[in-house]
């Protein structure tokens, strides 16, 4: 299943993470251990901010994707379950017997 991460970290976190040079290491492991599809990053509400499009396997793997961003950046995050296009028009052609069935 993909599932948007969206982060959101602290500056006071980051300019530290910057300053050492730890934040180019934090998000080469984060898109080695990951591998996003995607990954977008810019500045939301006065923090440092972004967004990975990862696929999951299993819910378990909830867990261990947020302690990354909080062990690495103290990172605030909401995780979002996507659909591409394909996706959605699959999804698209089951609904007309949920809409028989419940209107």
């Amino acid at each position: 299943m993909r599932v948007m991460v969206k982060f959101r970290f602290p500056v006071d976190e980051g300019n530290e993470v910057i300053r050492t040079g730890r934040i180019a290491q934090i998000f080469q492991q984060l898109t080695e251990d990951l591998k996003p599809e995607a990954a977008y990053f810019y500045p939301d509400g006065g923090e440092r901010a972004g967004h990975f499009i990862v696929n999951m396997q299993d819910g378990a793997e909830v867990a261990g994707i947020a302690e990354r961003f909080f062990f690495g950046l103290h990172a605030e995050i909401e995780m979002t379950p996507v659909m591409t296009a394909e996706d959605l028009q699959k999804a698209l052609s089951g609904i007309k017997k949920t809409i028989e069935r419940y209107a």
